[in-house]
């Protein structure tokens, strides 16, 4: 595998990116990290290995799975396998197998180590990179968790082959967010002309997506590691919108759908509130059409309440308020707090 980034996060933390075609080139990697390891697999990623090692677990896939009763399944396994807090965890799956497994190993024996092994386009450009781990607790998406780096990250690109296109798309709503937040133009005007390469899956053009899509979240991670310096709040970036919007459909909406959604309706707002020009808002706005994300709907007005207390109850308030995501222009995001109203408007059919 090829080392191409090296991440430097939380304290000394460093987490290094390694990319590969093949699941030859994965499999050995794996293999070079001897024997004190324990793998959590989901059902999916299971499947992509013709041998399992005995040291492992398997766990239902989906969001609903991301909750204590998975976590305890984990912790028990690991118990029962002696792991030692030198033991490596290594989760291979997508977002939610990388985040619960990531949080596990927090907390197990107070900190053991841990490798992300993303399976799918959205735990590659999102949730294996930055440290941040977490399960979803009383209906609040990752209410529960830590910041803890991985060692690696090791991408295998062939994994997205396996994904159905609900699944593939989901990974494209975080990568077109990184498009509106990056300070140039390159990954925005890489998704406008490789558009159909890449809903097609071709393979050079998936990595150069992935790895410019990395580049614009390592730039905000590692200016603010554990996003107190208000840099990295910026990359919620159409997720309270869209986290309640997952909410109130019992997360039968991918993450990555909703967080699409949820950019449409910052621009709507940012339109509204003189905030977005209406040339930005215009290509923005076309930027996501090219993908067949469903960023029009609406919801109905009988689920508004239940919309404002899920937008409400978002993890990320601060003092008591929820400051959502804003776009000025091309990578120049603002937070800003929204009354109901401002949100209805955007949001109700």
């Amino acid at each position: 595998m090829e080392k191409v980034f090296s991440c430097p996060l939380k304290g000394s933390a460093v987490t290094d990116v390694y990319f590969s075609s093949g699941m030859d080139s994965l499999l050995s990697k794996l293999k070079g990290y001897g024997d004190n390891v324990f793998f959590v697999f989901d059902e999916n990623s299971a499947k992509l290995f013709t041998e399992l090692p005995n040291k492992s677990i398997i766990i239902t896939p989906g969001e609903k799975e991301k909750n204590l009763k998975t976590l305890s399944m984990i912790l028990d396994r690991a118990f029962e396998l002696s792991a030692a807090r030198d033991t490596l965890f290594i989760a291979v799956g997508g977002g939610v197998v990388c985040d619960i497994t990531a949080f596990a190993s927090s907390i197990y024996m107070r900190g053991a180590r841990v490798v992300l092994v993303p399976t799918t386009l959205l735990a590659m450009v999102d949730a294996s990179l930055g440290g941040k781990s977490a399960i979803d607790y009383l209906a609040v998406k990752n209410g529960v968790g830590t910041f803890y780096p991985a060692e690696d990250v090791l991408i295998t690109l062939e994994t997205l082959n396996t994904l159905n296109d609900k699944e593939y798309l989901c990974g494209l709503g975080e990568v077109v967010k990184h498009a509106f937040l990056s300070s140039d133009m390159s990954l925005f005007e890489f998704l406008e002309k490789n558009s159909e390469r890449i809903l097609k899956r071709d393979i050079e053009t998936v990595r150069k997506m992935v790895q410019l899509s990395l580049e614009v979240k390592i730039q905000f991670i590692t200016a603010d590691p554990e996003e107190k310096k208000g840099i990295r709040s910026f990359l919620n970036l159409g997720h309270t919108f869209g986290h309640a919007l997952e909410s109130i459909m019992d997360y039968s909406l991918s993450h990555g759908e909703a967080v699409a959604w949820g950019l449409k309706r910052a621009l709507e707002v940012g339109l509204n509130k003189w905030i977005t020009s209406l040339s930005y808002f215009e290509r923005a706005s076309s930027l996501i059409k090219l993908f067949p994300f469903n960023a029009d709907y609406k919801v109905n007005e009988c689920d508004i309440d239940r919309y404002i207390r899920a937008m409400r109850d978002d993890k990320k308030k601060s003092n008591g308020s929820v400051k959502f995501v804003l776009l000025q222009e091309q990578g120049k995001p603002v937070l800003m707090e929204l009354n109901d109203e401002d949100v209805k408007k955007v949001v109700i059919a």
